[in-house]
C-alpha cells in the first residue's frame, strides 16, 4: 500500500508510462489475434486496468463497488479520442522477421493461421489524458506489444525534477526520481532517486532502493487466474469489471479503432526483437521525453 496523496499528484508527477510486454509470439493462437488485434485483446482490458488502479482515487472501503466506483470515475474523465487526436497520439505496429533472444523468430504474418497480407496490429502506444483534479496535464503513455526483447509489465511514475539543484557542480546531472511498479514478472517496487557520491566531490549518481516479493517473503505469488478462480468461488468481485466500466473502455478503444480507419499501415513496421516501431518514439520525443526500458 503506497500512501500518495501528498505527493501524487499533477504538481510533482511528469509523466506515467504503462508497459505490458511479451517475447512471444502468436504461441499458435494466430486465429484469435487476427479477430481482435493488441487493441482488443489488449489495450481494452489489461493495460487500461493497471492505467485505471495507479490514478484511481482511494476508495472509501475495500470493497467491490468502492472499487469500482473509483476505476469508473476515471474513466470518466477521459474523452474519447478524435480522428485528429488518434492520428497524433494512438501507434500501431506489426512485427516483421527478427531475433528474440539471440534466436531467429519469424514475422507476424508467417505465423500459423495469420493471413500473409494481415493488418492487425500487435503493437499499440498512446499518449492519454485524464481531465481531472489530481492528473489534468499529466500525460499517460500506455503501450503493448508482442516479440519484442523481454516480457515484462511495468508501471513507472516520472517524477519531476527539482526546481533547484544544490549541487550544481556534479558531473553528472541529476535524473529525476522514479517508481516503478513491477507487476511480473519479479514482482516488486523500485525506487530511483538521487544520492551523493562519498567524497570531497559534489557528484550526485542515481541509486536504487528494490523490494521484491520473492526475496522479501520467500514465495512466489499466486498466478492470476488462480487468484481469479478463487475470488469466483467465493463470490468476491472485487477483480473483475462491471458493466459500466467494460462499456467506458470500450468507449476509449472503439474511438481508436475508428480513428484507425482512415489509413492503410505499412505493416511490418517493426523487427522481432525491438521495442516497437520508430515512430511509438515520437511519440514521447515530441514532449521532450522517452520511453523508459523495463
Amino acid at each position: 500500500t503506497v500512501r500518495r496523496r501528498p505527493y501524487w499528484p499533477r504538481r510533482y508527477v511528469d509523466r506515467v508510462q504503462v508497459t505490458v510486454a511479451e517475447s512471444v509470439g502468436v504461441e499458435g493462437g494466430g486465429r484469435l489475434l487476427e479477430d481482435t488485434g493488441a487493441s482488443r485483446a489488449v489495450v481494452q482490458n489489461h493495460l487500461m486496468q493497471l492505467r485505471w488502479l495507479t490514478a484511481m482515487e482511494p476508495p472509501a472501503a475495500f470493497d467491490a463497488d468502492a472499487l469500482r466506483d473509483e476505476k469508473v470515475k476515471i474513466l470518466r474523465a477521459m474523452a474519447p479520442l478524435s480522428p485528429t487526436a488518434v492520428a497524433r497520439n494512438a501507434i500501431r505496429g506489426q512485427y516483421g522477421p527478427g531475433w528474440v533472444e539471440a534466436e531467429p523468430v519469424s514475422g507476424y504474418r508467417q505465423e500459423s493461421q495469420v493471413d500473409p497480407d494481415s493488418e492487425t496490429e500487435t503493437y499499440v502506444a498512446a499518449r492519454l489524458q485524464i481531465d481531472d483534479w489530481r492528473w489534468s496535464g499529466v500525460p499517460f503513455y500506455v503501450r503493448t506489444g508482442k516479440r519484442m526483447p523481454k516480457r515484462a509489465t511495468e508501471v513507472a511514475i516520472q517524477f519531476k525534477e527539482v526546481p533547484h539543484r544544490l549541487f550544481k557542480d556534479s558531473s553528472v546531472d541529476p535524473e529525476p526520481n522514479l517508481l516503478a511498479l513491477r507487476i511480473q514478472p519479479d514482482e516488486g517496487i523500485s525506487l530511483r532517486f538521487g544520492a551523493k557520491v562519498p567524497g570531497t566531490r559534489s557528484d550526485v549518481r542515481p541509486v536504487n532502493m528494490d523490494f521484491r516479493y520473492g526475496s522479501s517473503f520467500g514465495v512466489d505469488p499466486p498466478e492470476a487466474y488462480e487468484r481469479l478462480l478463487l475470488d469466483a468461488m467465493i463470490g468476491d468481485s472485487t477483480l473483475f469489471t462491471r458493466t459500466d466500466e467494460v462499456e467506458e473502455q470500450w468507449l476509449l478503444v472503439d474511438a481508436i479503432i475508428a480513428g484507425w480507419q482512415r489509413d492503410r499501415p505499412a505493416f511490418p513496421n517493426y523487427p522481432a526483437g525491438a521495442w516497437g516501431p520508430p515512430n511509438a518514439e515520437d511519440l514521447l520525443q515530441r514532449d521532450g521525453r522517452s520511453w523508459r526500458r523495463p
